[in-house]
């Protein structure tokens, strides 16, 4: 909870603005922090567009986000620049036309990127609940880099949403922290999974099989991650310390598979940065103190992170080449989507009493090229690197390259590669490791 200044905090009833007047202090050469994911405060984006196409260079900052981006329209260039921690499918188009630019950082390491004032900010724009009747407003879905932008932003401005689920931990804010408060009444946006595919199926059952009860979990975003928690139904006393948290908790958690009885860090609790999915889930962390949202130097803490037994973490990637190394952030030199808490969680999972990191990728593309590759394409980001990875899963298997060499990692991974790369696979490593 935010320091109010006060001993005694004294209720009163600040009056709403329209977004207009809220944004009328932008000026030229401003620094800008936008709330995460699916509370990235439409409103104010919306005014912040209007306000600033009479201004140049204002800088903006945020992690992936839900709903439009109309500040990285062509039109606005010299108006606005974008510098996002995470890119989402709403900015890749701007991140290839310079529109937009991505800072390759660890998840973990971006709220130090505030407070140590490596990036200043002039003003944040945040998407909270009503106030309570002590007056404090939850940041709901999307804690994660907010607090580093509250304490260290000049001009605080809220969008009041009363379809904001209210979180308990660390992002209660006082409205009278608010230079601005404008009033809305619109649902949060909603990320519905697709249905796994037969891929999915078959890796995920892979996964689940990895993990014992009493193993506390980490969940990257993606269909396989989903699927894997659809296969812990028989599984028990799992808990959960994870950047972000998806639709699948609510049927484990309802079963008495998700107990947290194990943990060293918040037991009882499931543990988490943000909160992306349906409204089933929005509604089912609505003032529900089993829900304990943090900062991201916190949730994303290595040294955190090792200290609750038996840490699984499950991530993706787009191709890991035969010594070890994952891409997980770029097609190519393309930029897809960034590092996000990959490293944070692989790391501090290898470390935990117990632990588990997963890298879990389908075998091929959607175009049938192999995703196991004897180096990885030019220009590929290495976000997972060779010394950090343990477990590899496929729909073909599981590569387990601890403690391995490269001739029998390059041999492990080839057995979990689709068999029509296989040979290829397998003739490449010779000329590449000579062995």
């Amino acid at each position: 909870m935010f320091d109010t200044g006060f001993t005694l905090i004294i209720m009163t009833n600040k009056p709403y603005v329209s977004a207009s007047e809220a944004l009328s202090g932008l000026t030229s050469g401003s620094h800008v922090f936008i709330q995460s994911a699916a509370a990235a405060p439409q409103a104010l984006i919306k005014a912040l567009v209007e306000n600033g196409r009479m201004l140049e260079n204002i800088n903006l900052y945020h992690m992936h986000t839900e709903g439009p981006a109309p500040y990285a329209d062509e039109s606005l260039r010299g108006h606005f620049k974008t510098n996002c921690f995470f890119i989402g499918s709403n900015l890749r188009k701007a991140i290839a036309n310079g529109m937009a630019d991505y800072i390759p950082v660890f998840l973990s390491e971006v709220p130090a990127l505030f407070r140590k004032k490596v990036i200043p900010l002039d003003m944040a724009l945040l998407h909270v609940s009503p106030p309570d009747k002590h007056g404090f407003c939850s940041l709901g879905t999307s804690v994660d880099l907010s607090p580093s932008a509250i304490e260290n932003a000049g001009c605080l401005i809220a969008q009041v949403n009363p379809q904001m689920p209210r979180t308990h931990g660390a992002g209660m804010v006082h409205m009278s922290r608010f230079k601005y408060m404008v009033e809305v009444n619109e649902p949060i946006p909603e990320v519905i999974s697709s249905q796994p595919s037969e891929r999915d199926i078959k890796i995920a059952k892979l996964v689940a099989g990895l993990i014992e009860d009493g193993s506390t979990l980490q969940m990257g975003i993606g269909n396989i991650p989903n699927a894997v928690l659809s296969e812990l139904r028989n599984h028990k006393q799992l808990g959960i310390h994870s950047e972000m948290i998806s639709d699948g908790v609510i049927d484990l958690v309802e079963r008495g598979v998700i107990t947290g009885e194990h943990k060293v860090k918040h037991p009882g609790k499931i543990v988490a940065g943000f909160i992306l999915g349906s409204r089933r889930l929005y509604d089912f962390v609505d003032d529900n103190p089993l829900i304990e949202m943090e900062d991201s130097a916190y949730v994303n803490d290595t040294h955190i992170i090792r200290q609750n037994p038996k840490v699984v973490a499950i991530n993706s990637a787009i191709e890991i080449d035969l010594s070890g190394q994952v891409c997980a952030d770029s097609i190519g030199s393309i930029m897809y989507s960034g590092v996000g808490g990959q490293m944070d969680f692989i790391r501090g999972a290898s470390l935990s009493e117990g632990g588990k990191p997963i890298i879990a990728l389908h075998a091929t593309t959607s175009k049938g090229e192999s995703r196991i590759v004897n180096m990885l394409h030019p220009g590929a980001g290495v976000v997972t690197t060779r010394a950090h990875v343990h477990y590899v899963v496929t729909e073909y298997g599981i590569a387990n390259l601890y403690g391995k060499c490269r001739k029998d990692r390059a041999k492990a991974l080839i057995k979990i590669a689709h068999p029509d790369h296989r040979e290829k696979l397998d003739k490449e490593v010779y000329t590449l490791i000579n062995c």
